[in-house]
């Protein structure tokens, strides 16, 4: 599916919020890189969004971007090179996603679909901790796990989960059991909570790390459109 017009501009003016750009800051960027010195700021962002980009950290950081592209700031690599001297690690690369409208999933089953914490918690006792710290359903305020019923209890197989990013972005996560991968849920769990977020009126966004090529392929079987990249190191 296509973004409708006007759509882009909406999420360029919560990531002009959430950086702490001025609003219709990407929008007037022009083809040109905005940047916001914050020497108090504890990481380094890159982000890219729809042609237009940013770069928010400390002034030494900026000044040592000056003489990169675009193109090299969006990779990791580049980033560390920058920030070694300042202990540069960690957070990576990841592709942001947007829909403003998405098909329904139809389950093939009469599904039971909790809106509860103890049962997201369960289903992340159940997963690898990598997952689990990327998805990180505990940031996502809003839950959608579901259950399956099995010899008289119910077990939680997957969550879709979103939280509202300045009121105007409904930021998704996907977590499924490893048991139930490639088989439906996860597909179905995110529709959940996609649709119970346009509801509310917000666009949505899907982030992933550019190496999960598993979330990668979910945002697009979704009808997601990819709209830009975040890149980041932590510092100190």
């Amino acid at each position: 599916m296509t973004l409708a017009p006007g759509s882009a501009e909406i999420v360029q003016l919560a990531w002009d919020r959430r950086l702490g750009f001025d609003d219709g800051a990407f929008v007037g960027a022009a083809g040109r890189r905005l940047t916001l010195a914050n020497d108090a700021a504890r990481s380094l962002q890159f982000v890219r969004l729809f042609g237009s980009s940013a770069l928010v950290g400390p002034q030494w950081a900026l000044d040592a971007a000056d003489g990169y592209t675009d193109e090299e700031l969006a990779q990791h690599v580049t980033l560390l090179t920058i920030t070694r001297g300042h202990g540069g690690h960690g957070l990576g690369a990841a592709a942001l996603f947007f829909a403003d409208d998405l098909p329904l999933q139809q389950p093939s089953e009469e599904l039971t679909v909790s809106h509860g914490n103890p049962e997201a918690i369960e289903l992340e006792g159940l997963c690898p901790p990598d997952d689990v710290n990327e998805v990180g359903l505990a940031d996502l305020e809003h839950r959608f796990t579901i259950m399956h019923l099995e010899d008289g209890r119910r077990t939680p197989v997957a969550c879709g989960a979103y939280t509202e990013w300045e009121g105007i972005l409904a930021q998704l996560g996907v977590l499924v059991a490893p048991a139930w991968r490639r088989r439906g849920v996860g597909t179905l769990a995110a529709s959940i909570a996609a649709h119970e977020a346009l509801a509310s009126g917000l666009t949505l966004q899907w982030r992933s790390d550019v190496s999960n090529k598993g979330s990668l392929a979910l945002a697009r079987r979704l009808g997601f459109t990819a709209g830009g990249i975040q890149t980041s190191v932590l510092l100190g």
